[in-house]
């Protein structure tokens, strides 16, 4: 289906899989698809987030980073493992990057250089002094075939007899649109069926929906320890339905998560909110009544509540001091920007410090 402005959202595709992401199980799905070699050495249950992010303003239109810091068990009957960092890139554009090489190397080399400034702070030892190595992932959901190696050697025109003084490494990566569905299933993780039901974000109604409808049987028969990775996965199908898909297509395939449900009072929330957030961005057709119309304070009125609702239903409580200080936003561009935010924020606090909302 042709993209346009009432199915598409700016900053979803990368932000809300970055929100997935932020959950360590869906960090060992991942790397248990692209890499399940690696993935059997690592202790995922000791996951440690970096909140800091090296892409520049320029690009951050277009890729969304993930950075973390997880134990590396040779012997699994060790005890003392050693670390190592996890960078996963999310590249949502469709026009291949050339650069990419390059500007994996760069973020590399940042997050070295983070960790060669905290010795330095916290005054270790030279002969302790140790550089974590970096698993580079890059998570690409564009719809163009990716087709130029993550190199360095890509963008030279370098004799062969010069080649071994080129910096190389080796990056694993996904690209979700063209990998075979098989593949992203085999090891029946949740996260592989949310990403077939991605392959077809863009596909008529009958393909979608029996990429949805087959998801469904199988995320909500996983085991129950499963339970918070399938409350995530619905939550994101509910945001691909109503960012990706028309308004006539909605009311069906969110009927096809219902039936594989057995409380679907959160998915009515959800959809509801969801529906309201696109209104106020003036994605979907028309306005809402009594809201959008009229002036200005009007206007600002609508988004601050959808920014509530939407924090509402992320945290289920949102503290009044919170509430007065978004009620306190009257400027209509900062309030788009909060909602983009609210739909995929990990925590309050998030909110609170991305937005310096107590200096409003």
């Amino acid at each position: 289906m042709p993209e346009t402005q009432e199915t598409q959202i700016e900053h979803f595709p990368d932000r809300s899989l970055r929100r997935l992401l932020q959950d360590s199980e869906y960090v060992r799905g991942l790397v248990q698809i692209i890499a399940p070699d690696i993935e059997t050495f690592l202790n995922f249950s000791r996951i440690t987030y970096q909140k800091r992010s090296f892409i520049s303003k320029a690009l951050q239109e277009r890729e969304s980073d993930v950075l973390l810091s997880v134990p590396f068990q040779e012997d699994t009957d060790a005890i003392d493992t050693d670390a190592l960092f996890i960078y996963i890139l999310i590249e949502h554009q469709s026009t291949v990057d050339r650069t990419m090489g390059f500007r994996l190397l760069s973020y590399m080399v940042q997050i070295w250089e983070s960790q060669r400034r905290e010795w330095e702070t916290a005054k270790t030892p030279e002969n302790e002094r140790r550089l974590q190595p970096i698993l580079p992932i890059l998570f690409y959901t564009g719809d163009r075939p990716w087709s130029v190696p993550v190199s360095l050697t890509s963008i030279m025109d370098v004799p062969e007899i010069l080649e071994r003084f080129v910096p190389s490494f080796d990056t694993l990566f996904l690209g979700v649109k063209e990998t075979e569905a098989e593949a992203l299933t085999q090891s029946g993780h949740p996260l592989g069926w949310l990403l077939r039901v991605l392959q077809k974000e863009h596909a008529d109604e009958t393909e979608i929906s029996e990429a949805l409808a087959d998801a469904m049987s199988h995320i909500a028969s996983v085991d129950e320890d499963f339970t918070p990775q399938v409350a995530e996965a619905l939550r994101y199908f509910v945001q691909l339905i109503f960012h990706r898909r028309s308004r006539d297509e909605r009311d069906a395939l969110v009927d096809i998560i219902r039936q594989h449900i057995q409380d679907d009072k959160e998915l009515e929330t959800m959809a509801q909110t969801t529906a309201e957030f696109l209104i106020e961005q003036g994605k979907a057709e028309g306005k809402a009544e009594g809201k959008a119309e009229g002036r200005a304070e009007g206007r600002a009125e609508g988004k601050q509540d959808a920014v509530l609702k939407l924090l509402q239903l992320q945290f289920q409580h949102v503290p009044e001091t919170l509430s007065r200080e978004i009620r306190n936003i009257h400027n209509l561009t900062r309030l788009d920007t909060l909602l983009e935010q609210a739909m995929t924020a990990q925590s309050l606090e998030e909110i609170d410090t991305h937005f310096a909302l107590k200096s409003t």
